[in-house]
């Protein structure tokens, strides 16, 4: 491709739509999972909430097990194949415990008991399925339209770079889409109809992603080495290096033996020859760990350094949600806006606004730049942490001035939707930005494990907003003349400050992390 602007091919379509089916069902399953634990499994809300987070947190860790497996032992579509059988059968018993079927126990720990058991199959399931499907969907991209020809070698890299580029856009664009059908039509389902029904259509949309993903079996690329071939590979290295080791001790046994000289060089000969076997193998399919070890350690300090964004990803689930309970909700007359649907408008705007990144904003920083691609991927992740931290400042504005004017009059909850919309646009930068990083600063054999790694970062970061939550309520909640910043009344609480800490902190991260880019070598 010479000319114009690159194009995803089918196998890629196809794949982004499969991933935006798995964002439905698995949005439709966590966003109101707090409230079928509280309304259907009769637990606190202390325990509830602890429940999603503990299970929210091991879902995006777990990738980083399964994805070093399927990249040393596994190719990624047997990995996909597996992880989504899995996945399903997960979604099956979380229907299950709905439907009241007569095999599902009765008593209330039986019941958690199962219902633990399936969240955490769809989490083993999700582990190896999420990287390993964008991994082999960024293997679909067109390399063999690559001339050969030395002169055309920088126009080839030049369309490869803003090839994958576009790939990881449109790639969050799809799983936004299916977030945003998760969230919004499963949880008037699951509320206003039917538990059952609510984890069934999930379950339906899951079997129907996997049919449409074997159904494109023959118009995809596949790595050239097979789960066997890489098993294969292993032995036969493993058995050369012990031949050629074995070799050397034989040499050097007979060199004590004052063996003939010609039958010493006859021996050297052999064990060249042996070890030429290893060489002859090419490239060692599986990654030691000391390999992968190395490679992650590359990649630790911008891992770090993107741990406050992660922190701050996770507040519109929680204190945002909490603040849009307290404000004025009327609108239509009795109609009242849900204050968890306000989480909507980080997904709306994404899918609004990605488009005209492409179409506007990578044009206009070209000319500018003189960049293939607007800016590079790291400066692509600095502007969404830097947007980051002007959306919580904006939220401590706004909670502030709900303080102040809570004893008066009622705020309209669409104040909250400036910060709503900022964390979206954030995301396009930071989360798409991430996923190209990650993806493209692995060696080869191991993209399964730099998908993981990113989606690793929010699995943290999940846990640190809690270890964070719990440490300022230590400091703060203790009782006399403390302030507690996370009082049950919340015209009590102290949001504004706690808003305040996360856009210090992110700041700080985000200058952190411009020192660092400056010493930081990518590999692209």
């Amino acid at each position: 491709m010479e000319g114009g602007q690159p194009k995803l091919n089918k196998p890629c379509i196809l794949l982004i739509v499969i991933a935006g089916m798995e964002r439905f069902a698995f949005k439709g399953v966590a966003a109101n999972l707090v409230t079928y634990l509280t309304e259907v499994m009769k637990m606190k809300n202390s325990s509830a909430a602890k429940m999603v987070n503990n299970w929210c947190g091991f879902t995006s860790m777990l990738p980083l097990v399964v994805a070093s497996l399927a990249d040393s032992y596994w190719d990624k579509y047997t990995t996909i194949l597996v992880s989504s059988f899995l996945y399903l059968l997960g979604l099956v018993a979380l229907t299950s415990t709905a439907m009241e079927w007569p095999w599902i126990p009765t008593s209330k720990t039986g019941a958690a008991s199962c219902l633990s058991w399936s969240l955490y199959m769809i989490s083993l399931g999700q582990g190896g399925y999420n990287p390993s499907l964008q991994a082999f969907a960024a293997d679909q991209l067109d390399h063999h339209d690559q001339l050969p020809s030395d002169n055309n070698k920088i126009l080839n890299n030049n369309n490869e770079n803003k090839k994958k580029s576009l790939f990881f856009h449109w790639w969050y664009f799809g799983i936004c889409t299916g977030c945003l059908l998760g969230i919004s039509f499963l949880a008037y389902i699951q509320d206003n109809i039917g538990w059952g029904l609510g984890f069934a259509i999930p379950t339906a949309a899951m079997l129907l992603s996997i049919a449409f993903f074997t159904s494109g079996s023959r118009f995809y690329t596949y790595n050239k080495q097979t789960e066997t071939a890489k098993f294969t590979k292993s032995l036969e290295y493993m058995v050369a290096a012990f031949r050629s080791t074995a070799a050397k001790l034989i040499r050097l046994q007979n060199k004590d033996a004052l063996v003939g000289t010609h039958e010493i060089e006859l021996e050297e000969k052999k064990s060249l020859c042996l070890e030429g076997d290893i060489e002859g193998l090419g490239e060692i399919p599986d990654m030691n760990p000391i390999d992968i070890l190395k490679a992650a350690w590359r990649l630790f300090p911008i891992w770090v350094l993107l741990l406050t964004f992660a922190v701050i990803f996770q507040q519109p689930l929680t204190f945002f949600t909490k603040q849009g309970m307290t404000m004025k909700r009327n609108i239509m007359g009795g109609f009242k806006v849900p204050p968890a649907a306000l989480q909507s408008a980080i997904t709306i705007s994404i899918i609004i606004l990605m488009p005209l990144y492409d179409a506007v904003f990578v044009p206009f920083m070209r000319r500018m730049t003189r960049n293939e691609k607007g800016i590079t991927v790291m400066q692509r992740m600095g502007v969404g942490m830097f947007l980051s931290v002007v959306a919580m400042a904006i939220a401590a504005v706004v909670e502030e001035k709900r303080l102040r004017t809570a004893r008066k009059s009622e705020m309209s909850i669409f104040w909250l939707l400036p910060q709503y919309i900022i964390l979206g646009i954030s995301d396009i930068f930071t989360v798409v930005g991430m996923q190209e990083f990650f993806y493209g600063e692995v060696p080869a054999r191991m993209k399964t494990m730099g998908i993981a790694l990113c989606t690793s970062v929010f699995g943290v970061g999940n846990f640190m907003s809690a270890f964070l939550i719990t440490a300022v309520e230590k400091f703060t909640g203790g009782g006399g003349e403390k302030e507690n910043w996370f009082s049950d009344n919340m015209d009590e609480a102290r949001l504004d400050k706690y808003y305040w800490l996360l856009a210090m902190a992110s700041a700080f991260t985000f200058l952190l992390f411009i020192i660092f880019c400056k010493f930081y070598t990518t590999r692209t």
